[in-house]
């Protein structure tokens, strides 16, 4: 459930487990006693031409089919990609998949734990301690699968993998890699082994969440997923009104969020702001970063 005013439910473990038959599930929520205004799921893939009545806008997923290594290796990822990936073996990074327990908790903990910072914002993981990080990645450890990057013998990047209960398509729960090690590029070289552990396991998709956020279409990020074979698929979102209240808001559009709305060349500006603040306020060094790293 999430919203104040609009209450809106979904999934828990959206893209990663999903309905056959979301009937039943609109109907319960009619009489469970518990105010829902709206309801929202995706579809499982490959289905990306709506199939309910239910009313729609078209969501988008980064997704990577699966058949080999071999052929993802040679036919589907660009040259740059293929060279970080052999990059990182060059330089020692060992990766291989890690069975859930303390050790790969303690690994985890220590990359989520490098800088307050990610990728220009506040890193919500940066100083968890190792009770919260254990129970945070324990969920769905029956559908997951977790891949370490290491050297010498130590963590500097884990993937969580979780698929869905008929093995069709997985999805990258986290995928987190040191900044301080971006030379020998372990994220390239996680992303060889998911395609490897799902072509082992014939899983027919990988998922990288979306391809596009809102109206923010081009990123590094978006250009990293295309360089490593992910391609942009939309599919349709429902949306189900369970009471009048979530018709309406609906309707007005008042299901998306705020930043969702504004032109992009103010949220790309605004965005920018928001990086220059928080790099200015935990650069290497500073007081705040310090604070941080001491538990203050």
């Amino acid at each position: 459930m999430q919203g104040k005013l609009l209450h809106t439910a979904r999934v828990a473990g959206e893209k990663y487990l999903f309905l056959d038959d979301p009937a039943p599930f609109v109907n319960g929520m009619k009489t469970c006693g518990t105010r829902i205004d709206l309801f929202t799921f995706l579809p499982r893939l490959p289905e990306t031409t709506p199939k309910y009545d239910y009313p729609l806008e078209m969501d988008n997923l980064a997704v990577l089919p699966v058949s080999t290594f071999d052929h993802w290796w040679n036919h589907q990822i660009g040259f740059k990609a293929r060279n970080k990936a052999k990059q990182a073996e060059k330089k020692g990074v060992v990766i291989r998949e890690v069975p859930f327990g303390d050790e790969l908790v303690k690994g985890i903990q220590g990359v989520y734990n490098e800088s307050p910072v990610r990728q220009g914002k506040p890193n919500v993981h940066y100083g968890k301690d190792f009770d919260t990080v254990y129970r945070e990645e324990a969920t769905y450890l029956d559908n997951s699968i977790f891949i370490g990057a290491y050297s010498e013998d130590r963590m500097i990047g884990f993937i969580k993998m979780v698929h869905d209960e008929t093995r069709t398509q997985a999805g990258l729960m986290n995928i987190v890699s040191m900044v301080s090690e971006r030379d020998k590029a372990p994220t390239n070289a996680l992303v060889a082994q998911a395609v490897r552990s799902c072509a082992d396991r014939n899983i027919s998709y990988l998922v990288y969440s979306n391809f596009a956020y809102g109206k923010k279409q081009e990123s590094s990020l978006s250009d990293f997923k295309e360089r490593n074979g992910f391609q942009r698929v939309d599919l349709p979102r429902y949306y189900v009104p369970i009471t009048v209240f979530g018709k309406l808001a609906f309707k007005m559009g008042f299901h998306r969020r705020l930043v969702e709305q504004l032109p992009e060349s103010l949220a790309s500006r605004l965005r920018e702001l928001r990086a220059s603040w928080y790099k200015r306020r935990f650069h290497p060094g500073g007081k705040e970063l310090q604070k941080e790293a001491a538990g203050e």
